[in-house]
């Protein structure tokens, strides 16, 4: 001890000798500090009794990043004394084997540092001289509204703020994806990863399945749905189903065992309403596809990846099964994402398109991370979230319903579909998926119709093409288009479902057959032929609404199709040599009229559109003069094409719709006065 003693008086020295040479510097810290790291007690008692300064940090517990400290000493403090302050404790660390990183210093408005400890350091950091307060570090975040969620609501808001109309809380949702990191604050306690896990060997013998790797692309897509701050539907509970393994890869038969868990575990535990989401694509799969369709009947919605292929979503499963919810991608100009070779998918078999180019969420490099990912896994995201907010107004709604409100309330004709090619022009949905600017109306039944085409035929005579409605829609009418010639188009029924039938004509190019499809309110349809070629189609009775007119000429003829009937009597008419099919539906209130547009002068294209309240179930051209390539419904519009010969063709809708209440009120008034 003595001669620690004189050890101490002779370093007290040596800073008074320095400090006669420099008299702005203070030596005396770091003799002291030079002591403590000799003495083996470190005068723990003097430490503890030392007073401690204030430690601060944020008031959102999922802001606040752990291990990094913001150390801010006294108004007044030299810069060689924050020198002093960082030796000292990165000494006083060591001393109880703990390590230190002083990553930055600060001279500005505060003198101090960032340092990364462990919390177990804190207490010293706090006791240290010229320390004022220690603030842990936290996250702070851009107030701009990430462009796909301003995209997708569609009323006014507060700038900066996303304001859904509801969170979707009632609704339950299976992500079949890779794994997740449920530790992330953007989904901390809102996924709950299920025991199931069936994924292939990844590629390769190198491989490092790191947790930040093997959750990417399952963490962003739980965010986009249901994150706390990335998210389209919050309230979300999500429930994680591996498939996907470290690279992104899964099976066939991996995904048809996760269907079967999902449809096991929903035996034990039901879940209403109940959301599928299939953010991956693989080829064509008859197996899978029924697998998905088995699953939709049984009362879930399933919404799918259309694929970044730049291909024909056709091609792909589980994209290309009907009574799944295919959703396309695209980017902040609301046109089709491309990025290089890839790009989304499209063609019929998309039903909507959604945003899917740099979309912020979760990161699995850290529980505070964001990262942005592109491509049509984060639409079909974007797509289940606005799916969940409309269950959770509309519980009872089916998977068609979904899709046909999805449809409904989407943004439509902002794409500009010149950039595909020619064959998926026409067929490809020009609408990207939006919340609806209010659910209070979604309790109503109304009256909602999509256009469904099929497959091109072939081009030999007498070729055929086939289009049917998903299950819970009703085939309100059927039309046909093609860019030769065409024999028109009829409705059939086999096993229990209408076909929409179209016919190739003599020298044609392949047809396209259009059925329009319809949900609301428990209305029934039944499809009336001509008695006799040549002969008018009729509805059975008074009460039937005719909702659409189709027509074709037995011998594979060029069909040149008449105005429908609609007054007292309700029927398609039928030139000689054709047959003619009504479609008539009956339901509660249900009321049609026809709308026309019979341009002066020739037209290739010519259009009509329903009026507002008033659905499109029907759409027919009539030729004057010139031929027409067929009619077809695109939105709430009538669409008719036409060669350029003669004075061109007309365009005629049938438009429906429910008869509002109180019309309906006022008309059994009116009855009752006049008995």
């Amino acid at each position: 001890m003595r001669g620690l003693a004189a050890l101490a008086l002779l370093l007290q020295l040596c800073a008074a000798a320095a400090a006669l040479a420099d008299p702005e510097e203070d030596y005396t810290e770091d003799v002291e500090l030079i002591l403590s790291l000799i003495r083996k007690d470190d005068s723990q008692a003097e430490l503890e009794s030392a007073p401690s300064a204030q430690f601060l940090r944020c008031t959102k517990a999922e802001w606040r990043v752990p291990g990094n400290y913001i150390v801010v000493l006294r108004n007044g403090t030299h810069e060689n004394q924050v020198e002093r302050t960082m030796r000292a404790l990165r000494a006083r660390a060591a001393r109880r084997g703990y390590l230190t990183e002083i990553t930055r210093t600060y001279s500005g408005a505060v003198r101090g540092f960032l340092v990364k400890m462990s919390s177990d350091v804190l207490h010293m950091a706090l006791k240290l001289p010229h320390v004022d307060y220690i603030e842990e570090d936290s996250t702070v975040f851009a107030q701009g509204l990430p462009w796909n969620l301003e995209r997708i609501v569609q009323t006014e808001h507060e700038s900066g703020k996303y304001t859904p109309p509801n969170d979707g809380a009632q609704v339950g949702l299976y992500l079949m994806d890779t794994s997740v990191q449920t530790s992330h604050r953007e989904i901390e306690s809102r996924v709950m990863v299920t025991d199931f896990n069936s994924v292939p060997e990844e590629d390769g013998v190198r491989v490092h399945r790191q947790a930040n790797q093997c959750d990417s692309h399952g963490t962003h897509t739980a965010g986009v749905v249901s994150g706390r701050d990335s998210g389209v539907a919050r309230g979300v509970s999500v429930n994680s189903v591996r498939v996907l393994n470290c690279q992104g890869k899964g099976t066939v038969s991996g995904v048809m065992a996760g269907l079967e868990y999902i449809r096991a575990s929903l035996q034990t535990q039901p879940i209403s309403p109940l959301i599928v989401l299939l953010p991956f694509a693989g080829g064509f799969s008859r197996t899978l596809n029924t697998a998905c369709r088995e699953m939709v009947r049984s009362g879930a919605v399933l919404i799918a990846a259309a694929g970044n292929y730049q291909d024909d979503a056709c091609l792909y499963s589980p994209a290309s099964e009907p009574e799944v919810i295919t959703v396309g991608a695209t980017n902040a100009a609301d046109q089709p994402l491309t990025a290089g070779n890839t790009g989304t998918n499209v063609g019929r078999c998309v039903d909507v398109f959604a945003p899917g180019d740099d979309i912020i969420s979760a990161s699995s490099d850290c529980p505070t991370c964001f990262t942005t990912k592109s491509g049509t896994s984060q639409a079909a995201a974007h797509a289940a979230g606005i799916a969940a907010v409309l269950l959770n107004a509309k519980p009872s709604a089916s998977s068609a319903e979904v899709l046909q409100l999805l449809r409904h309330h989407s943004v439509q004709q902002v794409m500009n579909l010149d950039s595909l090619p020619a064959e998926h022009r026409l067929t490809t949905p020009n609408m990207v998926a939006a919340l609806p600017k209010s659910t209070s109306a979604l309790s109503d039944d109304a009256l909602l119709c999509r256009s469904v085409w099929s497959e091109k035929s072939g081009v030999s005579s007498f070729d055929t093409a086939v289009a049917h409605c998903r299950q819970g829609e009703e085939m309100f009418s059927c039309s046909s288009y093609s860019s030769g010639s065409r024999a028109g188009e009829r409705i059939e029924m086999q096993d229990g479902q209408k076909l929409c039938v179209a016919h190739n004509g003599v020298g044609g190019q392949g047809v396209y057959a259009i059925a329009r499809c319809c949900t609301g309110n428990s209305v029934q349809c039944q499809s009336s032929a001509s008695p006799h070629t040549g002969t008018d189609a009729e509805c059975p009775t008074p009460e039937h609404q005719l909702t659409g007119c189709s027509s074709h000429v037995e011998s594979g003829g060029v069909i040149d199709p008449m105005r429908p009937l609609h007054s007292s009597r309700k029927a398609c008419p039928a030139r000689v040599g054709t047959t003619s099919h009504a479609s008539c539906c009956h339901a509660p209130n249900l009321e049609c009229r026809l709308i026309e547009h019979h341009p002066s002068s020739f037209k290739e294209q010519v259009e009509v559109s329903c009026e507002d309240s008033w659905t499109l179930t029907g759409c027919n051209s009539v030729s004057h003069g010139s031929v027409t390539h067929g009619a077809f419904g695109r939105g709430n519009t009538c669409v008719v094409k036409a060669s350029d010969q003669g004075k061109g063709a007309a365009a005629i809708a049938i438009c429906c719709r429910y008869r509002p209440l109180q019309h309906e009120s006022s008309k059994h008034s009116h009855e009752q006065n006049n008995h």
